[in-house]
């Protein structure tokens, strides 16, 4: 990830309205999973999923994370978490076994996808679930993806398939943030049309957006409620819940 994008991620992180939601609909989706499963967070950053868990009931002992990024294994030391390391989520070569693995806008950043999934199954207990995230649909490619590193965006179908093909068992599928994918859609197919110098030096779209955080934060966590009853036709990610047979 570029530095100067870290560094706003990590100034970002707790408050931003996309962060915040994404995690409330993780929560969300663990709600009934038990407090004492033994869970690893891939591409932790700063621990701030981990420390939402925690507060909902997770046994901290449990609960472990790895990010490629020192600078974020620090801060979640800072945090008070013991029980995350600096690792690549290509080749993870923790002794636990876990219950419970999340990767939330990792699989994208690696270049062998399929080898990334093979060693997240072997992570996993017997009935482990597996609960991944990833942008979604080629058409929002973007300066962001550039910035952010990303060797793709997915189709709900793309990762089912790849999940499916390292023979996990689906448990669900479907599109998240479906709110604002149309003036995103429009956004950056008008950037595509007019690139400058400075868009190439910019941080993607992640920028500080003052009074709208709150109205867009309540959004999409109005989004992640509506989500508990009916599945929307696309968004700007995907994810997929699986289990290891």
């Amino acid at each position: 990830m570029n530095k100067d994008y870290e560094n706003k991620y990590h100034q970002l992180e707790d408050s931003h309205f996309w962060f915040k939601s994404r995690r409330n609909f993780i929560i969300q989706l663990l709600k009934n999973e038990n407090r004492n499963s033994r869970i690893l967070d891939i591409g932790c950053s700063s621990g701030l999923l981990l420390m939402d868990l925690e507060r909902h009931s997770f046994n901290k002992q449990n609960l472990f994370g790895i990010d490629i990024s020192e600078k974020a294994i620090q801060n979640c030391k800072i945090n008070g978490l013991s029980n995350c390391f600096v690792m690549s989520g290509e080749s993870i070569t923790l002794k636990e076994k876990f219950d419970i693995i999340i990767a939330s806008d990792c699989l994208e950043h690696i270049k062998n996808d399929a080898d990334a999934i093979k060693n997240w199954k072997q992570q996993l207990k017997i009935d482990g679930k597996l609960y991944v995230f990833v942008p979604a649909f080629k058409s929002l490619w973007s300066h962001h993806d550039v910035v952010n590193m990303h060797y793709r965006r997915y189709k709900k179908s793309q990762l089912t398939n790849l999940l499916k093909s390292n023979k996990l068992d689906l448990i669900a599928s479907g599109y998240w943030n479906f709110t604002l994918f149309t003036p995103l859609y429009i956004f950056r197919s008008l950037s595509r049309l007019v690139t400058t110098k400075s868009d190439n030096k910019s941080n993607g779209d992640l920028n500080k957006i003052g009074i709208l955080n709150s109205p867009l934060l309540g959004l999409l966590n109005l989004e992640n409620r509506i989500l508990k009853y009916l599945k929307f036709p696309f968004g700007i990610s995907t994810y997929v819940i699986a289990k290891k047979q």
